[in-house]
């Protein structure tokens, strides 16, 4: 065995490494996709009720990302560890409960194959060096952040904030842009929604946006430096116009019922970490 078969062999390995790493990751952000929203409304509500000094009407389960153990959500049966492997479970048990027979959402396997793919396509994009794991966890980031948004229309704070603190950090040492590119790019990336939303609730006396909205788009901007904002708002507000106006026209969505923004950030911020800076340097050369 020569030297390059060698490497096609431990090329290989990892690639293969990173799906079943892309596999386990996705079935963990099922589970954050699932509970996180539920925590986050039970904390909410306990607050509220105690800063009125009134009593719960019901009574919520203790539930948080570890317990209690994995389980189906109607019969309330424990999932055994044959029946919680990522993807190959789905298929043994027809997409349904083993114990009731309920359904299991498509989006547990959608999301453990979209992990999958990602993390493939980030070690051979990137081999392994100092930016591949920052921007895998980013990356698994985002996707529970995309699909909460578009169940629960939420974007928490759980999942924004520690990435803006964590572009920032990374920044320090110049990771992806300067440390000064950084904290103009999260400042500016906050304000500039903030202050679209105000003008926009002036004139309709409505909300436009949320705020987790703005800490989204302050993460790319803590994460790639405020030079690329401009091209993740351009693209998440054409891909969000088109595919809106699409779902109206086809009478899948009523026009008065807001559309979640942050899958479109969150999916312009992503594009932009790979090909952002080929994009501007293509439109400085032949725009400028």
């Amino acid at each position: 065995m020569n030297i390059i078969d060698v490497f096609q062999i431990d090329y290989l390995t990892i690639i293969i490494g990173a799906g079943v790493l892309g596999l386990i990751v996705g079935s963990f952000l099922n589970v954050v996709i699932y509970r996180l929203p539920i925590t986050i409304k039970n904390e909410y509500e306990k607050s509220w009720i105690e800063y009125f000094h009134q009593k719960l009407s019901t009574k919520h389960q203790s539930i948080n990302l570890a317990t209690p153990s994995s389980h189906c959500p109607k019969c309330k049966a424990q999932i055994l560890w044959w029946q919680n492997i990522p993807v190959i479970s789905y298929i043994i048990l027809h997409g349904k409960c083993h114990q009731c027979k309920a359904h299991i959402s498509l989006r547990y396997p959608t999301i453990e194959i979209l992990s999958c793919i990602a993390t493939i396509f980030i070690v051979m994009h990137l081999g392994i060096q100092i930016k591949t794991f920052p921007i895998l966890v980013l990356t698994w980031a985002l996707i529970a952040a995309i699909f909460i948004d578009l169940e629960e229309q939420l974007l928490p704070d759980q999942i924004t904030m520690p990435l803006i603190w964590l572009g920032l950090l990374l920044n320090t040492n110049s990771i992806f842009t300067s440390p000064q590119n950084a904290i103009i790019g999260a400042t500016s990336g906050y304000l500039f929604l903030w202050s679209i939303t105000k003008i926009f609730k002036m004139i309709r006396k409505v909300e436009g946006m949320g705020y987790g909205d703005f800490k989204l788009l302050a993460v790319f901007g803590a994460w790639l430096g405020w030079q690329v904002l401009p091209l993740i708002i351009f693209t998440a507000s054409l891909v969000g116009a088109i595919i809106g106006i699409t779902l109206i026209l086809s009478k899948k969505h009523r026009f008065n019922k807001p559309l979640p923004f942050g899958p479109y950030i969150a999916t312009a911020g992503w594009l932009a970490l790979f090909w952002g800076q080929s994009a501007l340097n293509w439109y400085n050369y032949y725009l400028m």
